[in-house]
C-alpha cells in the first residue's frame, strides 16, 4: 500500500509540475521568511542558556506559578514557556531534548508533551489576526487557544502522574577550558539547531505541495476545502477559511485548525522528538506521537467549546459601533 501511494504521488507530481513547483515555492517562502527567522535565533539562544546553566536563574520569577499551578520543575517550566512563546514545534523540541539529556523524568516529559506545543502569540497577533473578519476580536481566538491548557494539564497530570517522579535538578554541562573548545561547543549547538530547521523546512515544503493539490481539487465547497487545508497545513487553511466564511463560523474554524496545528505540525513534532545530543548522536526521546495527536484533538475540541461559549457573551462586551454621520 505504501509503495502504491508513493508511486501515485510521484505520478501526480510529474503530471502537474506547475502545482508542485508552486506549492514547494510557497512552502519554502513561508519557511525562509517566517519560520526560520522566528525559531532559529531562539533555538540557538535557548541551547546556550541551558548549556551554561543559566536556566534556574531565568525561571526564578515564574517558579511560583509553574510549580504551584502546573506542578513543574524548573526544566519543565522552561519547556512550557518556550512552547508558548515560540510556537510549533519548539515546545516539543525542548521537551524531547530535555528527556534525552535526563533533565526531565519520563513522566514529566509525557505530561509536558500534552500541553507544551502551541501556536505562538506572534503567529496569532500577526498572521491569524490579519485573516479574521472585524466582528471576531483576536483576543477571543487567543483565549480559546490558551485557556484549555489549564484543564488539560490537570487531566494529563492524573494520567501520567509526573508528581510521582522526583523533580530533577537543572543539570549543567561542564564548561570546557580554552576558547577553541568553547567555540567548537557553540558550533555544535548552532549546527544542531540548523539541522532541525532544515527538517522542519522539508515538512513545510511537502505539506505546502499537498495544499496546492487540495486547492486544485474541483467540486469541493470553499469552506470544506479550507478546513481540509487547515488540518493539513494551517497557514494556507486559515487564509482559505478567511475568504470562504465570515463571522462566528469563520472564527470557530480558524480556532479549530490553529489549535490542532495541522498534519504538517504533527510531522514536524515527530521529527524534533528525535533529539540530537551534545555529542552529535541522534536519540529518540521515547515519547508517543499518537498520544500527542490525541491531546491535540482534545485541545481542539475544548478550544472550540470555549470559543462558542465566549462568542455567546461577545455582544454584551463588544463595544457598540459608532452611529454613522
Amino acid at each position: 500500500m505504501k509503495n502504491i501511494l508513493a508511486i501515485a504521488i510521484l505520478i501526480l507530481m510529474l503530471t502537474h509540475p506547475s502545482l508542485t513547483v508552486s506549492g514547494a515555492g510557497r512552502g519554502l517562502l513561508l519557511w525562509s521568511q517566517t519560520v526560520l527567522p522566528t525559531l532559529l535565533p531562539f533555538m540557538i539562544c535557548s541551547n546556550v542558556i541551558v548549556s551554561i546553566g543559566a536556566l534556574p536563574l531565568l525561571m526564578k520569577p515564574l517558579r511560583p506559578l509553574l510549580r504551584n499551578v502546573f506542578h513543574l520543575s524548573d526544566n519543565g517550566g522552561y519547556v512550557l514557556v518556550s512552547g508558548l512563546l515560540c510556537g510549533y514545534p519548539m515546545g516539543a523540541k525542548t521537551c524531547g531534548e530535555f528527556a534525552v539529556q535526563g533533565r526531565l523524568s519520563y513522566g514529566e516529559a509525557e505530561y509536558l508533551l500534552a500541553i507544551c506545543n502551541h501556536s505562538s502569540p506572534m503567529f496569532l497577533f500577526g498572521y491569524v489576526a490579519s485573516n479574521l473578519c472585524p466582528q471576531i476580536p483576536i483576543w477571543l481566538v487567543a483565549a480559546s487557544l490558551y485557556l484549555p491548557i489549564l484543564p488539560l494539564s490537570i487531566l494529563a497530570r492524573r494520567i501520567y502522574r509526573p508528581e510521582t517522579n522526583s523533580s530533577l535538578p537543572a543539570k549543567t554541562i561542564p564548561a570546557q577550558r580554552g576558547t577553541e573548545n568553547a567555540c567548537f561547543h557553540f558550533d555544535d549547538i548552532m549546527m544542531g539547531s540548523i539541522e532541525i530547521m532544515v527538517r522542519i523546512g522539508g515538512y513545510i515544503m511537502l505539506f505546502s505541495i499537498l495544499a496546492a493539490f487540495i486547492e486544485y481539487l474541483p467540486g469541493i465547497s470553499p469552506s470544506l476545502k479550507g478546513l481540509t487545508l487547515g488540518f493539513s497545513e494551517i497557514t494556507t487553511g486559515i487564509h482559505t477559511i478567511s475568504q470562504a466564511l465570515t463571522g462566528i463560523p469563520q472564527g470557530l474554524c480558524i480556532t479549530a485548525v490553529t489549535a490542532f496545528g495541522g498534519l504538517s505540525g504533527v510531522f514536524q513534532t515527530k521529527s524534533v522528538l528525535n533529539s540530537s545530543t551534545h555529542t552529535g548522536v541522534i536519540k529518540n526521546a521515547g515519547l508517543s506521537i499518537r498520544h500527542y495527536v490525541m491531546w491535540k484533538l482534545l485541545h481542539t475540541a475544548v478550544s472550540c467549546l470555549i470559543f462558542i461559549l465566549l462568542s455567546g457573551v461577545l455582544p454584551y462586551i463588544q463595544p457598540a459601533a459608532a452611529p454613522a454621520l
